[in-house]
């Protein structure tokens, strides 16, 4: 799945004036005031965490998340491209989203704002409205994975399965603590997000591959973080890699971590 755009394609589709494009800048508002890619609209999806993934909390979920792309007002028509100050996990995170309600459509700008600048493309800074939409999305779980599914995959000891762990290594192995538990799920492996990138933009395909080698792509991956947000990242770079069967857990370690029944890990 390519799921990256460069920004040069970016520009010929601004230039362009492709009638179909929602550009959606996923900074924080202030940083967007300070100048943005043209004709983008702004969401800090930052503010969007979500750490309850039970039966109830997923069909919350799915309304809320519903009702902010209908008020960013995309439909399946249009391509949706997501940016960050790099290729970072705000971005990921809207891919993610929109992969979650059934369109693929929609790509991450590689290198984010930061690029754009170094490259001298245009910026504008006057605030651009939403067009709302009314569109009733349908749901595609095949790339979430909630508490119940990964406790699963743990207590059954699946050997087809690999978690892979996007946080620090610090994070990972308990020295800095964000949840009632130090440490982390059970049999997960970590490979810090910040690895996908070189700078500001992600690896070249090649030496992408080699950092996740040691995954087959018959293997399901399951990647979490602490919110949802590096995991997305993580998700992402599997896909451009060509793993078929990648999920994130959206509950991430801010769910499992602050729940005393679960087990965890430290080393």
């Amino acid at each position: 799945m390519n799921a990256v755009i460069n920004g040069e394609s970016l520009l010929d589709l601004i230039q362009g004036q492709h009638s179909e494009l929602i550009l959606v800048d996923t900074r924080s508002f202030a940083e967007y005031a300070r100048g943005h890619i043209p004709d983008a609209i702004n969401i800090d999806l930052m503010h969007f965490h979500w750490f309850d993934t039970s039966t109830v909390g997923i069909l919350q979920f799915e309304k809320q998340m519903g009702l902010l792309l209908n008020y960013l007002g995309i439909n399946p028509s249009h391509q949706v491209i997501f940016y960050d100050n790099i290729s970072g996990p705000n971005a990921s995170r809207g891919v993610w989203l929109l992969n979650y309600f059934s369109h693929f459509d929609s790509f991450m700008l590689d290198g984010g704002f930061e690029n754009w600048s170094k490259l001298e493309y245009p910026v504008e800074m006057k605030t651009n409205q939403y067009s709302h939409s009314t569109f009733n999305f349908h749901t595609n779980r095949t790339v979430l994975a909630d508490l119940d599914y990964v406790k699963n995959c743990i207590d059954k000891n699946l050997q087809d399965v690999v978690i892979i762990d996007c946080r620090s290594q610090a994070e990972y192995n308990g020295s800095v603590a964000r949840a009632f538990h130090r440490g982390h799920i059970p049999k997960s492996v970590n490979v810090d997000w910040s690895n996908n990138l070189s700078n500001e933009k992600f690896l070249k395909f090649d030496a992408l591959a080699r950092l996740y080698s040691f995954i087959s792509k018959e293997t399901e991956v399951i990647t979490y973080c602490q919110g949802g947000y590096r995991a997305a990242n993580t998700y992402l770079a599997l896909k451009q890699l060509g793993y078929p069967n990648v999920r994130m857990y959206l509950g991430s370690w801010g769910e499992w971590g602050n729940n005393t029944a679960l087990p965890v890990e430290l080393n």
